[in-house]
């Protein structure tokens, strides 16, 4: 996946990963996992709201 966002976000990431210990990919790799049970959660609500 490629994405783009400003140079000094990535930078404040890139630091802050850092500074956890952590890769920015782990990082990255959780945050689309929790908004994915967010998300999901209500698109499956919709489809069924959709259905009846």
């Amino acid at each position: 996946m490629h994405i783009s966002i400003a140079d000094d976000i990535k930078k404040r990431f890139h630091a802050a990963c850092a500074i956890h210990g952590l890769k920015m990919s782990q990082v990255i790799t959780e945050l689309v996992e929790q908004w994915l049970e967010t998300n999901e959660t209500a698109l499956v609500s919709q489809d069924s709201s959709k259905r009846n």
